[in-house]
């Protein structure tokens, strides 16, 4: 199924590229790769000389946890930040080095980076044979993982996922690097809790104590890289262990045979190699370092593999981009086809997945509430060619560090308010005369704004229409409108605060009256009535 999709955002030029700067305050913990797609872009380490880096140069970026990152971009620039899996540091510079990106390179690049911010994975081996193997005579059966709406459905390679926002963040980040060596203390200051809360929640939500969960989930990674033909010492610290020996001894606990027991097997078994989104994220690290040391460069694979994500869930609304090539969203039997300038909002709280085909490039551009955005449905936009240095940028300031000062993440709903507008005009009766219809439009796109319920220059005509058309006078009509809208954010689990300030309230006590006032209860009686009626 193709969505019908606006041509408004695409026919228009896009917003100018203000210039970002790295925000963390964390110590480095992994090399970072900087790549320059359009630009310039300025990198100091610990008060040293500027490095410099226009269009199509990169920059490595050693770890330090003594040393102050300066990263900043001018505007219009279009710069890529890429994390190498922390064990990958030592095999890197051990200087901040600027180095050539080749033209062939960069789609790879952009691929990267966002199998890196999203739960991508292109695994190419069979996880029967790699199964069978682990459970032959001899070997002990993988923990299994626990049972939940959130559990992997990979068995032995991921334990379930916490559901607690902070303990949730600290997974999937050790999901995409496992090789990271935080204390629980400093995983929690990074997502602002305590280190008791987040060892109860991994518990609570999983039934595993942190330290297990994380062993699990680097004996999986190891797995991944030995079916990737990897040695031992190389997994060993792609994973996180000090040594071979800590590898060997735990890996050896947990499956019964030695990594070098597994890795011999796997060899002789057809159809178990190839490379998961980890392995292949390191494969590509590989070739990246060998990139920046060699006079001669690599040439980049000819395609891109495809990729596709597990069926899952988010508790927000995700926005997709389809920079380069095809794909598809299944949701339930239905599936949404996403074709190349396509951006897609996936609806919150419906399972589902994503997919890419070969030769296939997209990018998260952002996210949204549901008390930002009422969606139960697909909603997309087609973008032209000409807004792919904005868009990239969006992506790159929604997912990582790098982005402007005061940094808005909603900032993306503007470039939807067409659709919006559009979606909100079903929850309202709407006018047919055309002048009166774009009045009611124009007021659709900006109930947010303050003052936007004044009559402001419209004629008598359009007032008369209202009347004739909608039942209604135009002064009704608009609280007409803000209280169904409101009525529908709050049956999407939009708290009452948030809706007030959505529909242009500043205050929540006047939207409470005026919402009681329309459909003769709370605002709160109203969405706990809707809750329990869809138990």
């Amino acid at each position: 199924m193709v969505l019908p999709s606006s041509f408004a955002a695409g026919s228009s030029c896009p917003p100018p590229i203000p210039g970002s700067r790295w925000n963390t305050a964390d110590a480095p913990v992994r090399p970072l790769l900087l790549w320059v797609r359009t630009g310039t872009a300025h990198v100091r380490l610990d008060g040293g000389p500027v490095l410099h880096l226009r269009a199509g140069e990169g920059a490595w970026i050693p770890a330090d946890g003594r040393a102050e990152r300066a990263i900043t971009t001018e505007p219009g620039t279009v710069a890529f930040p890429l994390s190498p899996p922390a064990g990958v540091g030592s095999r890197g510079l051990s200087e901040l080095t600027r180095f050539e990106v080749p033209s062939g390179w960069q789609d790879w690049l952009i691929q990267l980076f966002n199998m890196q911010v999203t739960p991508f994975s292109g695994r190419g081996y069979s996880l029967e044979a790699i199964e069978e193997l682990l459970s032959r005579p001899g070997s002990r059966p993988p923990a299994p993982a626990v049972v939940g709406r959130e559990a992997s459905q990979e068995g032995f390679a991921s334990p379930a996922m916490p559901r607690a926002r902070g303990a949730r963040a600290v997974a999937e980040e050790l999901m995409r690097d496992p090789g990271l060596d935080l204390t629980v203390e400093r995983w929690a200051a990074r997502v602002l809790c305590s280190a008791r809360t987040l060892r109860r929640d991994f518990l609570a939500d999983t039934g595993l104590t942190f330290e297990r969960w994380r062993l699990l989930c680097r004996l999986g990674a190891a797995v991944e890289f030995l079916a990737a033909h990897y040695d031992v010492d190389q997994v060993a610290a792609l994973v996180g262990f000090a040594s071979r020996n800590g590898l060997t001894r735990a890996f050896k606990a947990q499956f019964g045979l030695t990594p070098h027991e597994f890795g011999r097997e796997l060899s002789v078994r057809p159809g178990a190699g190839g490379l998961t989104q980890r392995a292949a994220a390191a494969r590509q690290t590989d070739h990246l370092i060998r990139m920046m040391r060699e006079t001669d460069t690599p040439a980049a694979p000819e395609t891109l593999p495809a990729a596709s994500t597990p069926s899952h869930t988010n508790d927000i609304h995700v926005l997709s981009w389809m920079y380069r090539g095809s794909g598809y969203l299944d949701i339930g039997d239905q599936r949404y086809e996403r074709e190349r300038g396509v951006a897609t909002w996936i609806p919150a709280d419906l399972e589902h997945v994503t997919g890419l085909r070969e030769n296939s490039v997209s990018l998260p551009l952002g996210n949204a509430s549901t008390a930002d955005l009422h969606l139960t449905a697909p909603l997309q936009v087609r973008f032209s060619p000409a807004w792919n240095d904005y868009l990239m940028f969006c992506s790159i300031s929604a997912r990582s560090p790098l982005r402007p000062h005061a940094h808005n993440p909603l900032h993306i709903l503007d470039l939807f308010t067409e659709q919006i507008a559009v979606q909100r005009a079903l929850s309202v009766p709407m006018p047919t005369d055309p002048r009166a219809r774009a009045v009611a439009m124009e007021y659709l796109r900006r109930i947010r704004e303050p003052g936007s319920t004044h009559d402001v220059d419209v004629r008598a005509e359009i007032h008369r229409a209202f009347r004739d058309e909608t039942g209604m006078t135009l002064s009704r009509w608009r609280y007409a409108a803000r209280m169904r809208i409101a009525r529908d954010l709050l049956a999407g689990g939009a708290p009452p605060s948030a809706v007030a300030r959505r529909i242009g309230y500043a205050h929540l006590p006047t939207f409470s009256a005026a919402f009681s006032r329309f459909h003769g209860l709370s605002a709160r009686e109203y969405q706990e009535r809707e809750v329990a009626n869809s138990r």
